[in-house]
């Protein structure tokens, strides 16, 4: 679980999280869904001929796999600390919509811009929303979920999450990022094999490739936003969102290893070389790279609209309105 920089108040891998609010995906939504999913399956079996009987034991079977699999990645959620990472990716959205007030219509914000933030930035609805979009990524995976929880729930998994976190923590501190960086640029210029190591572990976990598309989602997101509250007067296209968007690639790919090297150095350097490859070998492992896959997912699915809402509260805010 590692964190990315996104813009826009996004998220980070784990690790970086946005929402007027679409309503968050909570897991008994997700069950409903799932058993309207088996009675449309149920219908056509039976027109098939199987018997009323066959035809609910197999929906049984089904929905109570469903539960299991939910019950199995709340679980993971749980080990993995997300309510505490949660927790700091809402604080570090509130911090950069603040200085979006500071930017765009300063002094006019106040506790009204404030109030709408936290609602923007809900805790409970995020964690809910991940929650729900992990659940859907891993139902496609459920065997793998075992290995995962193994990992995360051993001695070192717990280690490296509580280093994450509170590296992550930290690193809402100016200076500390600045002090961050300072560490790394000393270690890269020893050529040393931590070095190695850690380019090995992005590489395992695309997490610039993957970061960067995630950041480039968000900033379209907020474009869309603007655009549906009016800042652009109608007179900007998808196309030109599009374009500007994507003129924004090396500025956001360099800005995203400026945190990231940085930030992975804070948060291993108490790891042995020997904890540390333990890890890369299970980033690098088949379980491993669909949890990653996952969580790029999920934290995609949550911040994109969440990045979109913060766009239309900007808009709403310039011209004047109430959110």
């Amino acid at each position: 679980m590692n964190g990315k920089r996104a813009s826009l108040g996004g998220a980070g891998r784990w690790a970086d999280l946005s929402l007027v609010l679409p309503c968050a995906r909570s897991l008994g939504r997700m069950g409903r869904g799932v058993t309207l999913a088996l009675a449309l399956g149920v219908a056509a079996v039976g027109v098939m001929g199987l018997p009323p009987q066959a035809v609910a034991q197999e929906a049984g079977q089904a929905e109570a796999a469903a539960a299991a699999v939910a019950a199995e990645v709340l679980a993971l959620t749980q080990t993995m600390q997300l309510g505490d990472l949660v927790g700091i990716l809402r604080q570090e959205g509130i911090d950069y919509g603040t200085q979006l007030e500071t930017d765009m219509f300063p002094g006019a914000g106040g506790q009204g811009w404030q109030a709408t933030l936290g609602l923007i930035y809900d805790g409970q609805r995020m964690e809910e929303a991940l929650v729900a979009s992990l659940t859907q990524e891993l139902a496609k995976s459920p065997d793998d979920i075992a290995a995962m929880q193994g990992f995360f729930g051993s001695d070192l998994g717990q280690k490296v999450l509580k280093l994450e976190i509170e590296a992550r923590r930290t690193l809402l501190d100016d200076a500390a990022e600045e002090a961050a960086r300072i560490a790394w640029e000393d270690l890269g210029s020893g050529e040393t094999a931590r070095v190695e190591q850690l380019e090995r572990f992005v590489a395992a976990n695309d997490l610039i490739e993957s970061n960067v598309m995630g950041a480039l989602n968000a900033s379209l997101a907020f474009y869309q936003g603007m655009q549906e509250g009016g800042a652009f007067g109608g007179e900007m296209t998808e196309e030109q969102m599009l374009t500007d968007v994507w003129g924004q690639e090396g500025d956001v790919r360099q800005q995203t290893a400026e945190w990231l090297y940085p930030y992975l150095t804070l948060s291993y350097g108490p790891l042995s070389d020997e904890e540390l490859d333990s890890y890369i070998a299970f980033s690098e492992s088949p379980e491993g790279q669909v949890l990653n896959a996952a969580l790029f997912a999920a934290f995609d699915d949550v911040f994109t609209p969440i990045s979109k809402a913060l766009g239309l509260a900007v808009a709403r805010q310039m011209a004047g309105q109430d959110i």
